[in-house]
């Protein structure tokens, strides 16, 4: 016990004052006293994303690598980035592979991107001292804020297009008045099989095919996936794209959630109004007054129930009704995004939070985990508790309504979902649709 430590105190003088000298020396960096300084056990599957090490003072990072013979095939390298015009890390451009008593160390700056590649070995562990040297602080560039992605009003599709591809079930009135009021009360909601079966084949078959031209979506302190080309998307693929940008299914979420997504959908007060009105005549109500009289009652009730809503409105201005409609239009954003080992996205410092409708739809994920990763994940601003946690799952689509307070991210896929080939040889991930809607 005794000659660990003193061999503690030999390690803390000589880092602590003559290599902190040196380091000075070298760097003509007026390093302080201050340094931070923990040990770091990475197992199989666990990995450090890319980040650029900047708080305030933290001038020189060092790394000592404790670790047994270790080559590339472990896994656990120290990947360093180029940066881009914008200072934001672009791509791999050096791997450093831990060896024993190997020490590294770089300056911490606006361009210190770097990561711990994910350890693929089951048996070794890699063991580190990492830390950093304290001095005065540099001026950071400018905050990067990226382009807004556009969002658009829905696509003009009659309810035709809801027969066409959804369960029935999920267009039965009763049955969305009950996913409402679920839906109302958690603010999320899975519905499971929720494009007709013939339809989810034919989205997975062109999927599968590799007909889909893709692009690496960054930059990777905030995001990595790839994202498909809408443009050239095969028929099935850009129909089913259509299918969640269309007017009826802006309604049929409207119908689904409460939430005002069309303008036919009620507000709050038509609802509260509408459920005084209906207690106030409803022991006036015969079962022939208030019986459907259509000649199409299934296919015709998606549409029709919030369409009768409106026509009670009739004394207000129409150009009125028009501007308002207009400066508060519905709209949504999406893409096909495809998952794959050592993708994920990231909370960062300039994530936009507002009010809004995510809604998740996935494909390929038979015999998914929840170990592989993948899952993605709600939190509250400034907290690490999980609020909630959507996991991929097929032919399912997971609505989750989140307000100011509330982040996600998609937890990094790791190699243990491998796994997935030893039932499915061609499969590496799987894919999803993700939109947001706006009111």
């Amino acid at each position: 016990m005794k000659s660990i430590t003193i061999c503690i105190s030999f390690s803390r003088k000589l880092l602590f004052e003559d290599f902190r000298t040196w380091l000075s020396d070298i760097s003509n960096i007026a390093l302080e006293s201050t340094i931070d300084m923990s040990c770091a056990k990475y197992e199989f599957t666990d990995a450090l994303l890319c980040h650029d090490d900047e708080l305030e003072g933290r001038r020189i990072a060092f790394i000592l690598y404790l670790v047994p013979s270790w080559d590339v095939s472990l896994g656990g390298t120290l990947d360093l980035y180029s940066t881009d015009e914008h200072f934001q890390p672009k791509q791999i451009v050096k791997s450093l592979v831990p060896s024993w008593n190997k020490l590294v160390f770089f300056e911490v700056s606006p361009v210190s991107f770097h990561q711990v590649s994910e350890v693929l070995s089951e048996e070794t562990s890699r063991l580190s001292i990492s830390g950093w040297f304290h001095g005065p602080s540099v001026t950071r560039p400018p905050t990067y804020f990226e382009p807004l992605i556009p969002r658009n009003p829905h696509i003009p599709h009659d309810h035709e297009i809801l027969y066409e591809w959804i369960n029935p079930t999920y267009l039965d009135m009763d049955y969305q008045v009950q996913i409402q009021e679920e839906f109302e009360e958690r603010s999320e909601i899975l519905l499971k099989e929720f494009l007709k079966p013939e339809k989810f084949a034919k989205v997975c078959e062109a999927l599968e095919k590799g007909d889909v031209e893709w692009s690496s979506r960054g930059p990777p302190n905030k995001r990595f996936y790839d994202k498909a080309d809408e443009n050239k998307l095969p028929d099935i693929l850009k129909d089913c794209m259509e299918l969640f940008c269309s007017e009826a299914l802006f309604l049929l979420l409207s119908n689904f959630t409460g939430l005002k997504l069309h303008f036919l959908a009620p507000s709050e007060d038509e609802t509260e109004d509408k459920i005084e009105a209906e207690a106030t005549c409803a022991a006036g109500s015969t079962e022939e007054g208030t019986s459907h009289t259509s000649s199409e009652p299934e296919k015709n009730q998606a549409a029709v129930h919030s369409s009768q809503q409106s026509s009670e409105h009739t004394d207000s201005d129409p150009e009125e009704d028009e501007a308002k409609r207009e400066s508060s239009v519905p709209t949504c954003q999406g893409e096909l995004r495809r998952w794959k080992p050592g993708h994920y996205t990231l909370v960062h410092d300039n994530s936009k939070t507002e009010f809004a409708l995510d809604l998740l739809f996935y494909c390929g994920c038979e015999g998914w985990e929840p170990e592989y990763g993948g899952f993605t994940s709600y939190i509250a601003k400034g907290e690490d508790e999980e609020l909630l946690t959507v996991s991929p799952e097929n032919n399912c689509l997971a609505l989750v309504y989140r307000d100011q307070e509330t982040l996600k991210f998609v937890k990094y896929i790791n190699h243990r979902s491998l796994e997935q080939k030893k039932t499915l040889p061609d499969r590496t991930g799987f894919w999803d649709f993700a939109f947001v809607y706006y009111e």
